[in-house]
């Protein structure tokens, strides 16, 4: 039971952080249910895409192999493309065409959310699985870096929502799935690699440059917000 409470406390914690971050117009609980729901249906094509990557590729578990190409490869495409396409999808498909999606913090806000469902669900598996020291490491590692991930592509959603020029939307809808795809595959890539312990190090250095550049991105929304009463003047 403790082991259950720790797999699903980081992201619960997550989810009220972030709501409550939301601080000019606040987002209906309904939506924040159904996008964990979302989240944690994602991943489903999640596995999938990781599956068929490997399978089309031939490509062993990175800890087979000590090719950094191959693990690189795993980290950037099977897992980190694949996980943050597959939250993408929800967020697109789903609460992307709400009427309360009515302003860009909304983007970081529903994106974290679905990746926290995500993020709950696999905790729950790897917590089952690795027990008690998984579910505290994994309480200041992976959550978080979901987290963060999840700020990032809402970040560019949310202002391609509200882009007057199609083209230049598109363009932000790329750069959001890309670059969460990018700080989630670099993170992973140096937790995989086998060949130079102290490079693993730098997935610590991966997370913390994610948390720092997420604060901004959240900063920057809230300050720019159409509810902002400082904007209204």
């Amino acid at each position: 039971m403790l082991n259950f409470v720790l797999s699903l406390l980081p992201g619960i914690l997550i989810v009220l952080f972030i709501y409550h971050k939301d601080k000019h117009e606040k987002e209906p609980y309904r939506y924040v249910f159904f996008c964990l729901l979302f989240g944690m249906l994602s991943c489903i094509p999640a596995i999938m895409g990781t599956l068929a990557v490997e399978y089309a590729m031939g490509i062993p578990a990175p800890a087979q192999s000590l090719d950094l190409r191959v693990v690189a490869f795993y980290a950037f495409i099977a897992v980190g493309l694949s996980e943050e396409l597959a939250k993408y999808i929800f967020l697109r498909l789903y609460i992307y065409r709400k009427e309360e999606f009515d302003e860009p913090m909304d983007g970081i806000v529903y994106a974290v959310i679905i990746s926290m469902g995500f993020a709950i669900l696999e905790n729950v598996l790897y917590v089952y699985e690795g027990g008690l020291n998984v579910a505290i490491l994994r309480m200041f590692t992976a959550v978080p870096g979901h987290a963060a991930f999840g700020v990032i592509m809402g970040y560019y959603i949310g202002l391609a929502k509200f882009h007057p020029s199609p083209s230049q939307s598109f363009r932000l809808h790329l750069q959001g799935i890309f670059s969460a795809a990018l700080v989630h595959g670099a993170y992973d890539f140096f937790l995989f690699q086998n060949n130079f312990i102290l490079l693993s190090f730098l997935a610590f250095a991966i997370l913390i440059i994610g948390i720092w550049m997420s604060n901004r991105l959240i900063h920057l929304h809230l300050e720019n917000s159409p509810h902002n009463e400082e904007n209204k003047i």
